[in-house]
């Protein structure tokens, strides 16, 4: 069984859609840290906010894991964008009716790696 290398880090249960996150997510994958933060912070997105968190989370446990690393040396190697549980409110409509009003949920899982190793598995 081959070790998945890079470091992780993982948010749950964010009250965010997931269909309204993957779009930022997929922008930012495979792409070199100081890159993907860069371009987080320039978008007016509430997703692009919390991958940003959790891109700094993984860098940091890279960097702290490993003090031999540069953030110049890492790169975004993978984002998951899960679907959570989902809240259900009612929702009071006209005529004494009621929706279901559904709040979706996230969790956001980045894998970080070196840019070193990334080239050398091809």
């Amino acid at each position: 069984m081959e070790k998945k290398s890079g470091f992780k880090a993982v948010t749950k249960f964010l009250i965010a859609s997931p269909f309204k996150i993957r779009p930022v997510a997929d922008l930012i994958r495979r792409k070199p840290y100081p890159e993907a933060i860069s371009l987080l912070e320039a978008m007016p997105h509430k997703g692009a906010r919390l991958i940003r968190k959790t891109i700094k989370s993984a860098a940091s446990n890279a960097l702290n894991g490993n003090k031999k690393l540069v953030e110049d040396m890492l790169y975004v190697k993978d984002v998951f964008i899960d679907e959570g549980p989902r809240m259900k409110r009612v929702w009071f409509r006209a005529r004494g009716r009621a929706d279901m009003l559904l709040k979706r949920m996230c969790h956001i899982t980045v894998v970080i790696d070196e840019t070193a190793r990334a080239e050398g598995s091809h």
